[in-house]
């Protein structure tokens, strides 16, 4: 039996991908620069102009601006590593599967850290932004599992929102996490 984690404000604090941003964006000024194109894109998606994924791709164009992403990442996680959840550091990881809307190049070298079973993210070419993936969210989630997992058996779900019901749905016991209240949802 496996357990699903969602990550950004489930077992993070925050919003990885913004502080990855705004880590960057204090190392290197140049980035500034991208903040007006990701408005538009902002505004673009709220108005179903552009999906989800072109206004990420936007987002994640900052990448070009990086060099030696892979030390860069190294760096923005032994400062962030702390923002992950106290009441998630306190459990034993091997049966943990992080699945997540976040980048696969940031979240998977935490998932190495904390010696989770395996992490499920959107593809994102690293040095691009440009996604290699459907955006891993939703039914995604789901589907991507099944994919590797074909007879996956789940024992505990964890999100900090409803969007992952067709995760939680998967498993025996679903978790909502609210800041560092975790509430046990009631199956029906």
């Amino acid at each position: 039996m496996y357990n699903l984690y969602d990550f950004d404000k489930t077992i993070y604090n925050g919003d990885s991908s913004i502080d990855f941003f705004l880590y960057s964006l204090k190392r290197n000024w140049s980035i500034i620069k991208y903040i007006p194109k990701d408005i538009i894109a902002i505004i673009k998606y709220k108005t179903k102009k552009i999906s989800k994924k072109e206004m990420k791709e936007i987002f994640f164009s900052f990448l070009n601006e990086i060099h030696d992403i892979d030390t860069h990442i190294e760096n923005f996680w032994h400062k962030h590593r702390r923002k992950i959840k106290k009441w998630y550091l306190l459990q034993e990881h091997s049966r943990d599967i992080i699945i997540t809307a976040s980048p696969d190049f940031l979240i998977e070298p935490i998932g190495e850290y904390l010696s989770v079973k395996d992490v499920i993210a959107t593809k994102v070419d690293k040095n691009t932004g440009k996604f290699t993936s459907n955006n891993c969210y939703g039914e995604e989630k789901v589907k991507r599992l099944y994919e590797k997992y074909s007879k996956i058996k789940v024992n505990e779900a964890y999100s900090d929102s409803l969007s992952d019901m067709p995760m939680l749905k998967l498993a025996t016991n679903q978790y909502l996490v609210k800041k560092n209240k975790i509430i046990k949802l009631t199956s029906k």
